[in-house]
């Protein structure tokens, strides 16, 4: 009743808000990166403009959050899947503790049948994105679930960037379109369609469509989106396999993993730029349903260990943010927001080439969330101060396949924050900041009584884990040098966590992370852009332990070059640095450095692209982890070893681009 009552008090300050006396028309301009002076409460975020990421080389849509500095994106599964993120220590797995928007619609997914937080970026065009604004650490009052890493908001624009259209091919029968195109100046319709085989000894067959469309109706953006991919999965293979020449790098062991998604949004927003308000609503239908085996005959020597997971669900939900002037300097920013999850079907089931032989779980759940949030702030000479406090309450009714795992849950969490930003002079600027954030757990977790599998008692996990985090920073400009620097600290308290490929809670303890980022933007002429991030961590259990895949530096450089009126060249470079694959490091994973470059030379309204990925054919690992599995002939306890998913072979791309 809570979340019903939350929802339809926020649909209905929607729909009863004023009208504006005059209308206020949105403005796309495509600038640079933004000028953060005098702006941000801290050094850690920014907002990055088309400008600087509309010539990135890209092999996934997912790499275009690599726009932001210290975050890195990998994937140890087919193109269709969710990447793997890292950010500030954490491996996020697949966006627990990164939170994602999409023009005001939340994409990170509770309660998810792979993974909790899930975010799927392949939803996104990298060409319709116009606007990337990021938040690190917990600091900002309006951003909540998953937010304790970071949180990162792409926007599109009203206009796109002119109508066009976009071919392009490349190795492994790669074949891309894209476009867009004006049918009135306020209605606008795009497409992306990509099928690509990959370099993998079994053809990855990925068949990928977006589409979008958008109407400009009385001040408010209806826009609809539609995304639809189904592919056959690379998993990670072990290294003993790959070393004793049983299998090739780019081999796989089981080749009928693979699955299908797909993601249907609709949603309205106005921004009301008189009044201060930005208002949006939504409604998404979203489906997965992914096969992987990456033990392959550890459990089941007969039949191999591969298994399904499967995600049905409706979301709906809102969000008001409305801006204040209050009197004596002060200003104000508050919000609320409400979702539901309708997931009519969560399941884990084991499978043989993709075909069923046993159910481990299969539940439906409902699950809502609201927050109210608030921040004031105020100048006091040079310093800017502003303080702000979330109120979220969570809330689930899990309908289990066993009775024993049913039950309902709720939780609340207040979480406060404070900036200090102190501007000594025009071009520098010191920042202070702290605050408490939270990821939700699986709300499956969080009513367990018995292990799916073993019968045996299972410990529940909190619906809500906080995070407290503090960062120091400072930002100088001059001329067309832009250098940042933070130092910063999160603490995440003790945990269990709800294992999506077994259906269990899993024991984590507390941990503490701290590290320093460090940026540059140097622009020496109106032909060269040169950037350079470095972001160090140092990640531990609260007991001294290593945390696996907790990756000890990021460093990304990138360097776009004007060669003459009509051709440029783009270089990009991010290294992945080492972390421990087990508790006592013992056992490490290596550094990964990728060099991506795009070059285009334009022909009046026509262009040439042409894209080389991994320029120096790096043989390294994408990912790698540490456990146990087996091969057959081997031993039925199996062999702990190394995990890995390589980078992809050198691949060149060439596309032709038309302005109509």
């Amino acid at each position: 009743m809570i979340r019903r009552i939350a929802l339809l008090t926020l649909l209905l300050a929607t729909a009863s808000a004023p009208a504006l006396a005059q209308e206020v028309e949105a403005i796309s301009v495509w600038g640079q990166r933004a000028n953060d002076l005098g702006r941000a409460t801290s050094a850690s975020e920014g907002r990055i403009a088309y400008a600087d990421f509309a010539s990135r080389p890209l092999l996934r849509p997912g790499e275009l959050i690599e726009a932001v500095p210290g975050l890195a994106a990998t994937q140890h599964s087919g193109a269709g899947k969710a990447n793997q993120y890292f950010l500030r220590g954490f491996n996020l797995d697949h966006g627990t503790d990164l939170a994602a928007s999409l023009d005001g619609v939340p994409l990170n997914l509770p309660s998810h049948g792979h993974g909790q937080g899930y975010l799927d970026l392949n939803v996104l065009t990298p060409e319709f994105v116009h606007d990337i604004s990021f938040k690190k650490g917990p600091y900002s009052a309006e951003n909540g679930d998953f937010a304790t890493a970071g949180a990162v908001a792409f926007e599109t624009a009203d206009h796109l960037h002119g109508d066009g259209l976009q071919v392009w091919a490349g190795e492994n029968d790669y074949y891309r379109a894209v476009g867009s195109k004006a049918l009135t100046s306020n209605v606008l319709v795009a497409a992306d369609i990509t099928t690509n085989d990959g370099a993998w000894t079994a053809s990855e067959d990925l068949r990928k469509i977006n589409l979008l469309g958008r109407a400009i109706v009385s001040g408010w953006s209806i826009t609809a989106l539609a995304y639809d991919a189904r592919w056959n999965a690379t998993d990670q293979i072990p290294r003993r396999a790959v070393d004793s020449g049983l299998l090739d790098r780019l081999d796989t062991v089981d080749a009928t993993d693979g699955g299908t998604t797909s993601r249907y949004m609709l949603s309205a927003r106005k921004r009301d730029l008189l009044r201060g308000l930005d208002t949006v609503a939504y409604i998404q239908r979203y489906k997965l349903d992914v096969f992987s085996n990456f033990t392959y005959f550890l459990d089941d020597p007969v039949n191999g260990d591969q298994f399904e997971q499967v995600d049905q669900r409706w979301i709906y939900g809102g969000a008001i943010t409305k801006r204040w002037t209050l009197g004596q300097g002060w200003s104000a920013r508050t919000g609320v927001t409400a979702r539901v999850d309708d997931i009519g079907k969560v399941g884990l089931y084991r499978t043989t080439a993709r075909l069923r032989r046993a159910t481990v779980r299969q539940d439906a759940l409902t699950q809502w969330s609201t927050a109210v949030w608030g921040e004031a702030s105020r100048r006091f000479g040079q310093l800017d101060v502003t303080a702000g406090l979330r109120a979220d309450a969570m809330g689930a009714d899990v309908k289990a396949g066993d009775p024993r795992n049913a039950g309902t849950v709720s939780d609340v969490l207040l979480s406060p924050k404070l900036a200090l930003a102190w501007r000594i002079s025009k071009t520098f600027e010191l920042y202070a900041d702290a605050g408490r954030g939270f990821h939700s757990n699986d709300a499956r977790g969080a009513v367990i009584s018995v292990d799916p599998v073993t019968g045996d008692p299972a410990e529940r996990a909190p619906l809500l884990s906080p995070t407290d985090g503090a960062e120091l920073g400072l930002r100088w400009r001059r001329d067309d040098l832009t250098l940042t620097a933070a130092a910063w600290a999160l603490h995440v308290d003790s945990e269990l966590v709800y294992v999506g490929d077994a259906g269990f809670t899993e024991a984590s303890g507390a941990t503490r992370r701290r590290g320093i980022e460090l940026l540059a933007d140097w622009r020496p002429t109106a032909r060269l852009n040169l950037t350079a991030s470095y972001a160090g961590t140092h990640a531990r259990f609260t007991n001294g332990d290593r945390i696996p895949n907790a990756v000890a530096s990021v460093f990304t450089g990138g360097a776009s070059w004007k060669l003459g009126p009509t051709s440029s060249v783009t270089l990009t470079y991010r290294r992945l640095g080492a972390a421990p694959l087990i508790e006592d490091n013992s056992v490490r994973s290596g550094p990964t450095g990728l060099v991506n470059a795009l070059f285009v030379q334009d022909f009046g309204p026509a262009s040439l692209l042409v894209e080389v990925l991994n320029l120096t054919d790096s043989r390294r690992d994408d990912i790698a982890y540490v456990y146990a599995s087996r091969l057959p002939g081997e031993p039925a306890d199996g062999v702990e070893d190394v995990h890995f998913h390589p980078v992809e072979p050198r691949a060149i791309r060439a596309g032709i681009k038309i302005n109509f």
